[in-house]
């Protein structure tokens, strides 16, 4: 059994198809095969079902793919090691970002960490929770910027800070005559959310309530906030707003703006790592970066606040 092997392995379950992981591996296909098939000999199991198109894990070889997966990256972890006690911050990272933090959060520290780290190169993917959380899972991201708590096994969440939920209501709603919006003004109908599959979507359901389900205040269904804004600054109705994308705004959106009441919620939002990641150092700077360039209407974690004072 070789490391050239288990990766080969990883690369089949990670794309589905060996065409794909062999060019992933920068190998041919027969070679490919043939040192799969090498490695079903000397364990006496098949890893894969080669009937079923895309190709899966027989029962045996997903467990056997878990324990692959741990130790190639714990045979990549050495030479991190190494690069690690230069001063030197370099290499590639991979990061996935949820579509209501991107436009909005990204934009806010993105350039300074690239002139900061000139030898890092970035490659980012706006993707859902649930792909983020399969892709760090299978190696393809390093690092996410998600919503949690989300309690995934074999992630570390590493809190960022807490961003407050902001109302924007049509000129013409009943609650545009509100300063403040309460959480049984949240009840009311026109709310406007985004598509299935959202976390954003099933935060705003579980604030305005759960018999929202079946109400007629869901009359339709986007997967932009930016769609939202633009529906509702020309129709009706109302919709909930993470903080940072309203910093942009001008007049008059601002003027459709309402704070919530007191308890004021809030969604978290951390980085997410795979439990034996790689790269904590450049996603260490990384964090460090987001910190320093939130607006200080964004509330601070406690372990930011620690994290700050002892920079």
């Amino acid at each position: 059994m070789t490391l050239t092997q288990l990766e080969y392995i990883i690369a089949v379950d990670t794309f589905r198809h060996f065409a794909t992981a062999a060019q992933h591996c920068h190998v041919t296909q027969p070679t490919l095969s043939m040192q799969i098939q090498k490695l079903e000999d000397e364990l006496g199991v098949q890893l894969f079902d080669r009937s079923r198109q895309p190709v899966v894990p027989t029962e045996v070889g997903q467990v056997i793919l878990l324990q692959a997966r741990e130790v190639v990256q714990a045979a990549r972890r050495i030479p991190e090691i190494v690069k690690e006690s230069s001063d030197e911050i370099s290499g590639e990272l991979r990061l996935g970002i949820i579509p209501t933090l991107a436009p909005y959060l990204l934009p806010l520290f993105i350039g300074s960490f690239m002139h900061r780290f000139a030898g890092v190169s970035v490659q980012i993917q706006e993707l859902t929770t649930e792909h983020i959380v399969e892709q760090l899972r299978k190696g393809l991201l390093d690092v996410g910027l998600a919503v949690t708590p989300l309690h995934e096994m074999g992630l570390t969440e590493k809190p960022l800070f807490e961003e407050p939920f902001v109302g924007y209501v049509a000129d013409s709603h009943p609650l545009a005559g509100q300063q403040e919006l309460s959480a049984a003004d949240l009840q009311a109908e026109g709310l406007w959310l985004l598509t299935e599959g959202h976390c954003f979507r099933d935060q705003v359901v579980n604030l305005c309530g759960a018999d929202l389900r079946n109400r007629s205040a869901l009359r339709y269904e986007t997967g932009s906030l930016e769609t939202l804004i633009k529906l509702i600054d020309r129709q009706e109705g109302f919709t909930l707003l993470p903080y940072l994308a309203t910093l942009d705004m001008e007049e008059p959106r601002r003027a459709r703006l309402r704070p919530l009441g007191e308890p004021q919620p809030v969604r978290q939002v951390s980085l997410l790592l795979h439990r034996n990641g790689l790269k904590r150092r450049l996603i260490d700077a990384l964090r460090r970066e987001i910190l320093a360039h939130l607006p200080p209407e964004v509330a601070q974690t406690t372990e930011h606040r620690k994290l700050v004072g002892l920079r």
